[in-house]
């Protein structure tokens, strides 16, 4: 039991349970934003656009069983969840390919001053380069 503590203390030490807590933190506090934004933007105005979209209403009943209450299958919550979890993939897919396409966009500007500066070369550089390349032809 003590080697389990020991091996559980120093994976929660290292930072990996710290660095996992975090993720979910920040994870759950996303979910908030993007659920809000697909319940409270997205889905109103997708209902001008398409029509009646709270489909949460819908069941199917089935009666006639001895013995018992009717069944009632509320499918339509099962529906408008369904949905909702679509338009909330989609919207953080959108979001992170965003953030993707502008983080590629940045490194390629930042790789490109990197190879501007590189060929931008003082007087001085200049001299090292042509002493640099006349050594190289002597010791051929």
């Amino acid at each position: 039991m003590k080697k389990f503590w020991a091996e559980f203390s120093n994976f929660a030490i290292k930072g990996s349970m710290i660095d996992l807590a975090i993720g979910v933190i920040i994870g759950g506090a996303f979910n908030t934003v993007v659920t809000s934004l697909v319940k409270d933007i997205i889905m109103p105005v997708l209902s001008i656009v398409i029509g009646r979209i709270d489909i949460s209403g819908l069941k199917f009943t089935i009666s006639n069983i001895p013995g018992s209450n009717d069944i009632v299958l509320t499918y339509g919550i099962f529906l408008q969840n369904l949905l909702n979890f679509f338009l909330t993939a989609l919207f953080i897919f959108l979001i992170i390919r965003s953030i993707n396409h502008i983080r590629e966009r940045l490194l390629r500007e930042m790789g490109e001053e990197a190879k501007q500066e590189k060929e931008t070369l003082t007087k001085t550089e200049e001299l090292l380069c042509e002493i640099r390349d006349m050594m190289k032809e002597k010791e051929s």
